[in-house]
């Protein structure tokens, strides 16, 4: 079994046939000029040594020593072990609110950032755990299924923001739903929502989704992001502020902590409400309810121990580039008496 560890750098060989069509259009010109410039008999005069060959020769090298460079940057490798690991953790959902009201700033940056903030800190702190993540505003969607790619799902997070949903408001209900329908039901493994939010409820519904999660086993994590004091909505346009968001009798809105929603999340499920404040402080605390919870084997796969082998592509077109800065740019009377395109018969004639 094979493969590259870096194949993106596969596209850099999209200038190889550039190249080619460079060095035919730069020798077809050539040819012209010298054309203009003296008969076929006269350069011959002229120029005894030049070659045609060795310059097609010579460009084939360096796109040959360019290949390999190319393949040893994508660092081919072999499999040449086989091991079977298991592993075991718990099954964590992030549920996100990206509605309007999360880009206050009454905790800064602002609601939205300090939230993205504490799950990057708890991310990097997981091991052999599954991570999936839901945003939701006024409708909750899946934004990263279950996964132990965390690289991924950070890209993921850091693309989330405001304007992914439509519909205007807050449904928690919503996001604890589809949380409930995120695990794999033959996964016995322990199951853990962290909700951040500002804890503002648009839609209702809380009491019904949290008999489902209680009936999966989920433990429902909320994490408060806002202050009890609340602050206004500011809209901003490429960091600048443009206004502040206000109700139908032209009220500058204030948002607050929807403190009550949050603690009734977490205390019936057996799980706890944190202040979102101290983003240290906060991780410390999920860490160490995960810690406590129960660990089984989710996940038992074949994983593949390689070995790189891009110095052997390396060393030859190190070679390559050795052999044509010596060999190459001199004059070559070898390749001459080699005569592989005729040129002693076309020198007779």
């Amino acid at each position: 079994m094979y493969q590259f560890e870096q194949p993106i750098y596969f596209y850099a060989f999209a200038v190889i046939p550039v190249l080619l069509l460079v060095f035919f259009w730069v020798l077809l010109w050539r040819r012209r000029a010298q054309k203009r410039f003296a008969s076929k008999i006269m350069l011959e005069k002229l120029a005894p040594n030049r070659s045609i060959f060795k310059t097609t020769l010579k460009v084939i090298t360096i796109l040959v020593a360019l290949s390999l460079l190319i393949i040893a940057v994508a660092n081919p490798r072999v499999g040449s072990k086989l091991e079977t690991i298991e592993r075991e953790g718990v099954d964590v959902v992030f549920a996100l609110d990206v509605s309007k009201s999360m880009l206050a700033e009454d905790i800064k940056p602002n609601r939205l950032d300090k939230s993205k903030q504490i799950i990057h800190q708890i991310i990097n702190k997981l091991k052999d755990d599954r991570i999936g993540i839901i945003g939701y505003a006024g409708s909750a969607f899946p934004q990263v299924p279950l996964t132990t790619d965390f690289n991924s799902a950070k890209l993921f997070l850091n693309n989330m923001h405001t304007d992914m949903v439509s519909s205007e408001g807050t449904a928690i209900a919503d996001a604890v739903d589809l949380a409930n329908r995120f695990y794999t039901l033959d996964d016995n493994t322990s199951r853990v929502l962290i909700l951040l939010s500002d804890g503002e409820d648009h839609e209702g519904g809380i009491e019904a989704v949290i008999e489902g999660a209680k009936e999966q086993g989920i433990r429902i994590i909320t994490i408060g992001v806002a202050t009890e004091r609340g602050a206004p909505i500011p809209i901003k346009e490429n960091g600048v502020l443009q206004y502040y968001i206000r109700d139908n009798n032209n009220e500058q809105v204030i948002s607050r902590l929807g403190l009550e929603t949050m603690q009734q999340l977490a205390n019936e499920t057996d799980g706890v409400y944190i202040d979102g404040t101290n983003t240290q402080e906060v991780v410390d605390i999920v860490l160490d309810t995960l810690y406590n919870m129960d660990k089984s084997v989710y996940q038992s796969e074949q994983y593949t121990e390689f070995k790189t082998y891009y110095q052997w592509f390396l060393a030859i077109a190190i070679l390559l580039i050795v052999l044509d800065t010596l060999f190459l740019n001199r004059k070559t009377g070898w390749l001459r008496k080699l005569n592989l395109f005729n040129e002693a018969k076309n020198d007779e004639e």
